[in-house]
């Protein structure tokens, strides 16, 4: 029996987090070899939501296991209808801001990141992912809910 796989056989579901630092900028991430999709693009930090887990407390946990930090959630932003066709996936993404809360950010699986930076929210790479220029617009919009 084939094992049915989120964002090929049915909606997946994600998120990303744009981690500020004190200088405003954020950190993104350049997708490696071993990601689900659009690797050698830069993104925000996140990953999946797995079945029963809070979206919330995914993006914590996906940030913890791809950073090694905490990080404090302050907002949300507009979710991100993510289809791509050329890789037959459709998944949502759901968007938040958060600031760091303890640790230092570094790559923790380097099978999914070649490297990490921080930019300008204004000035991201030319070669970014949908699911991060999207919230970006809305960012700089103001269009983004706080939750704190």
């Amino acid at each position: 029996m084939k094992k049915i796989k989120p964002g090929y056989d049915y909606i997946g579901v994600g998120g990303g987090v744009f981690i500020f630092n004190k200088k405003k900028e954020v950190l993104l991430m350049k997708r490696a070899g071993k990601v689900r999709n659009e690797s050698g693009w830069w993104s925000k930090p996140g990953g999946k939501v797995s079945y029963g887990e809070k979206t919330m407390n995914a993006m914590k946990r996906e940030i913890k296991e791809e950073l090694g930090v905490e990080i404090d959630i302050w907002g949300l932003l507009p979710h991100t209808d993510h289809i791509i066709k050329k890789e037959n996936q459709h998944w949502v993404a759901i968007n938040y801001l958060a600031d760091i809360k303890s640790g230092e950010p570094r790559i923790m699986e380097p099978h999914k990141c070649e490297e990490i930076g921080w930019f300008k929210i204004n000035k991201i790479p030319s070669k970014t992912t949908q699911t991060t220029k999207e919230p970006a617009k809305y960012f700089l919009e103001k269009k983004f809910i706080k939750l704190k």
